[in-house]
């Protein structure tokens, strides 16, 4: 599976964007995760590709959504009400098959996008 990911930019805070991952396989999980300067990779989102259920981190609920693009074989991460300390570089990730029940663990995914890089000013 290849991922592609697209989207990021410089956004003042208060601000949206929208980023999108385009897959050339099969999709059982997805999810976004992102890595601050200086800071480890950390989850933002994820979703099963099937059923719809979502998990999100706490400073992002009620913020950002992910999506499935059933037109596309790929997936989006809306991301609104900005704020500075979401600046960092956004990966997208995807597992084909179950592989455990964990939706926040990046060892839960197999394959991973190149990273777009997302910043917001104050």
């Amino acid at each position: 599976v290849q991922l592609q990911a697209s989207g990021g930019g410089l956004v003042q805070a208060g601000g949206s964007l929208r980023l999108s991952c385009a897959a050339s396989g099969r999709i059982f999980r997805m999810a976004w995760f992102r890595q601050a300067p200086g800071k480890e990779r950390e989850f933002v989102a994820a979703r099963a590709w099937s059923n719809g259920d979502t998990y999100y981190a706490d400073s992002v609920k009620g913020r950002f959504t992910i999506s499935r693009d059933n037109a596309k074989n790929a997936f989006d991460l809306q991301m609104n009400s900005l704020k500075p300390e979401d600046t960092a570089v956004y990966f997208c990730a995807v597992a084909p098959n179950y592989g455990g029940s964990s939706y926040r663990r990046q060892s839960s995914y197999d394959y991973w996008g190149q990273g777009t890089e997302v910043t917001v000013s104050s």
